[in-house]
């Protein structure tokens, strides 16, 4: 098999830790670390300082392994924006926005400069954290070249069975690199179940009884993990832009392609009503557009953006409506050959740290296939269907490679629990579209209440402009009512 590839080392450390681990909440070290808070812009990179001066940074130590608490021990980088009306206060609100390998230490204070309404800002300590692997808590690497970490976390657009085959020559170097780079021992541990109880120490240390969470995108899946794993410790739970039950597995990176088609004809709508960018006066038109410019940069890029590139950039925008105006701008310029919007393609700070987190987390979670030819057929299949950016969300990545033993099977989301998740989604989501979240909801049972917008992008809450859904995650989070069963949001006129 293709593991033979990977280091002696770690196969041996992988195996010396291949016991299932337990799920029962209560294991957990003797004592807690104290938290003690210091001001986030005392620290030179602290993140969201700009925004809200108030926001606090601490660390907590954590185990490595939850099976020997007492063990080696890692930091969790975390932050808070403390409530100003402590009468009000009901407890600890949890935030994540996203990833996996993104750094929420700083969301707090995004979520509050966002709008976030007062009354959820008095009723509780917003809490932000770096997760186990990325940021300022206990990073992972995976020794990647500056060209590797221009190509992204998506496999170039494959047009052919050869492309899947050079790509996997690419992905195995990746996962070798990762499986032999200096923070391999954190490999088997850097999971979305650890990074859950994870939130449960962070929970403890702060002294509370219970959580409350707030998290959108990959972060609906880490809040799904929390509230199966810690049921009796979960307050009130919303899950914005969902995941479906297996969270960032195979399924959810071919589910982009599909997302990319659901949203597309938003961008082609907005385009085609401004015949200033000259993409096309019909959605027809600029949906031919998309296709002409793209096998055009496939043959021969312009100005660095080739045609992986020109599909990918497009992808990233299309998560915001606000965005569009630099989609058609982007187009217009490579068409022209002319100078490139600002930031095109979007770029990351930290790029190296947030892919290595990323493939820690989603390559350990769950198996992907492991046979270049189920790749292949896959690429066929999802080409044929959403041709737009099916040829690189089905490709092969690192995750083909990973070592086939894993430290516990993934968490199975189900209906065992308290009545408190609420689930909010728009409907034309790029990044996790709305199939998913429906098999997540299914998933869930009695234990959730979905509240879905018809409005295109990616994330709902406090983004968004639908009235009706943020409404409903305000009610919840400041009452703890719930629509009384799932709700469907109509669309709003733009403000």
């Amino acid at each position: 098999m293709h593991q033979k590839t990977l280091s002696l080392a770690l196969a041996a450390m992988v195996a010396a830790t291949a016991a299932t681990l337990t799920v029962i909440p209560g294991v957990s070290a003797a004592t807690p670390d104290i938290v003690r808070w210091d001001p986030c812009s005392d620290k030179a990179d602290s993140p969201g300082k700009a925004a809200s001066p108030r926001l606090e940074c601490s660390t907590l130590k954590v185990p490595l392994d939850y099976r020997d608490p007492d063990g080696r021990q890692i930091e969790i980088a975390i932050s808070r924006l403390a409530s100003k009306k402590p009468s009000q206060r009901r407890g600890v609100l949890l935030t994540n926005p996203g990833g996996p390998g993104i750094t929420g230490l700083g969301y707090p204070a995004v979520l509050a400069a966002s709008k976030l309404p007062q009354e959820v800002l008095d009723s509780y300590d917003v809490i932000g954290f770096d997760p186990r692997g990325a940021g300022r808590s206990t990073p992972v690497t995976c020794d990647l070249t500056p060209a590797q970490q221009k190509r992204g976390n998506v496999p170039p657009y494959a047009h052919t069975a050869a492309d899947v085959t050079r790509e996997a020559q690419n992905a195995r170097a990746i996962a070798e690199q990762c499986a032999t780079s200096r923070t391999a021992w954190m490999l088997p541990h850097t999971t979305t179940a650890n990074t859950a109880r994870d939130m449960d120490r962070i929970r403890t240390a702060l002294g509370e009884p219970k959580l409350s969470y707030l998290g959108g995108s990959y972060g609906s899946y880490l809040g799904a993990v929390y509230t199966t794993l810690f049921p009796g410790r979960s307050d009130r739970i919303v899950l914005d832009s969902n995941l479906g039950p297996g969270g960032y597995d195979v399924t959810a990176m071919r589910s982009l392609a599909r997302g990319m088609e659901d949203r597309f004809p938003d961008f082609a709508a907005f385009a085609a009503a401004r015949p200033k960018y000259g993409l096309g006066t019909t959605p027809k038109q600029v949906t031919a557009k998309f296709f002409e410019l793209a096998k055009r940069l496939e043959a021969k890029p312009v100005r660095g953006i080739d045609g992986t590139l020109f599909r990918g950039s497009t992808f990233d925008r299309l998560y915001s409506d606000a965005d569009m105006p630099l989609v058609a701008e982007m187009w217009q310029a490579l068409d022209k050959d002319r100078p490139l919007p600002p930031n095109t393609p979007p770029v990351l700070e930290n790029m190296e740290n947030f892919m290595a987190a990323r493939f820690y987390v989603i390559c350990g979670d769950s198996r992907w296939p492991e046979t270049v030819r189920e790749y292949q057929r896959n690429v066929v299949a999802d080409r044929q269907r959403y041709p737009m950016l099916g040829g690189s969300a089905a490709g092969i990545g690192p995750c083909a490679f990973w070592p086939d033993e894993r430290v516990e099977p993934p968490v199975r989301i189900g209906d065992r629990g308290p009545s408190s998740v609420l689930m909010v989604q728009n409907e034309r989501d790029p990044g996790t579209p709305l199939a998913g979240a429906r098999e997540l909801r299914r998933a869930f049972g009695k234990r959730a209440t979905m509240v879905t917008a018809d409005q295109g992008g990616h994330g709902v809450y406090p983004f968004g402009p639908n009235t009706c859904a943020n409404d409903a995650v305000t009610a919840f989070l400041t009452t703890g009512q719930r629509p009384a069963q799932d709700l469907a949001c109509v669309a709003e006129p733009s403000k």
